[in-house]
């Protein structure tokens, strides 16, 4: 059986009448801590509601999950798409013990999350996606919200190394007409954050309609533009984000396009000798 589309939140509700009373248990400690949930072992799940691995594996069983790692990824998913803000900075704050203490902590975390980025990532799609980014005619690069950040500072450095490169705003209408309006061997980058703006969707969808390539950056496997992106690249948190953090997707796109850099040839000393010579002639940039 494939894996169940509908929310993990809804599937336990829906079958939580026909559990059994440890079955019950298992479902409101999940739904109810599913930040320390999502990094249980089967025998750490069973420790902590009082039962057994075998009851642990037949309540995902009765959840239509045909194994543990898939209800993990359920609960990772729930995770990243429903939970607010307050739900989140219950989970994701600590006390704070000291300055320093919490000062390591938030390093810490980013630093966990670039290694799962270099652990899980998919080489081989990275190379499909430079190959289009160096081939493509033009390149709009969308973000909102918190993924404007790294989507500004892709097209800005992007825009170093090739032509043609633009940054939108996934809440600027006038988007769809860019996108609308875009020649042919447009690629479309877009990037998008937990918790998924609506926009960003609508746009990626509007991008595919136009048969534009659409290339995701992503935080998370749960993201809905994954299912019709041309390619996805996913940079998985390893914690429980709160406000958001972008360290592990800044590291990627600095990897794409230092890695594009090298593979432009004499094509990027030309590009790079205009740009220096437009910042000279207009009094740019500081110089003694």
């Amino acid at each position: 059986m494939s894996e169940p589309s509908t929310s993990l939140n809804k599937i336990i509700n829906a079958r939580y009448p026909g559990l059994t009373n440890k079955g019950k248990l298992l479902a409101e400690f999940v739904l109810s801590n599913p930040d320390k949930a999502v990094f249980m072992t089967t025998r750490e799940l069973a420790a902590a509601v009082g039962t057994s691995e075998a009851t642990v594996i037949r309540f995902v069983r009765q959840l239509d999950y045909p194994s543990y790692p898939l209800f993990i990824k359920a609960v990772k998913n729930l995770i990243d798409t429903e939970l607010t803000l307050i739900e989140r900075n219950r989970m994701a704050m600590p006390v704070i013990q000291s300055e320093d203490a919490e000062f390591e902590r938030i390093i810490w975390q980013d630093i966990e999350n670039i290694k799962a980025l270099t652990q899980q990532i998919d080489l081989d799609e990275v190379k499909k996606v430079k190959k289009l980014l160096k081939d493509a005619k033009s390149i709009h690069i969308i973000g909102s919200r918190l993924s404007y950040s790294p989507a500004f500072y892709m097209g800005w450095t992007l825009a170093k190394v090739r032509p043609h490169v633009e940054i939108l705003k996934g809440s600027d209408r006038t988007t769809i007409d860019r996108l609308t309006l875009a020649g042919h061997k447009t690629a479309v980058v877009v990037i998008a954050t937990s918790r998924y703006p609506n926009e960003l969707i609508k746009i990626g969808k509007h991008a595919k309609r136009l048969k534009h390539k659409l290339v995701l950056l992503t935080d998370s496997t749960a993201c809905p533009l994954v299912p019709f992106s041309d390619h996805a690249l996913v940079s998985p948190l390893k914690a429980i984000p709160f406000l958001g953090s972008p360290a592990s997707l800044i590291s990627l796109i600095n990897y794409l396009v230092h890695s594009l850099a090298s593979d432009m040839g004499d094509a990027l000393k030309s590009h790079q000798e205009r740009l220096e010579q437009a910042y000279l002639e207009n009094d740019i940039l500081f110089n003694y």
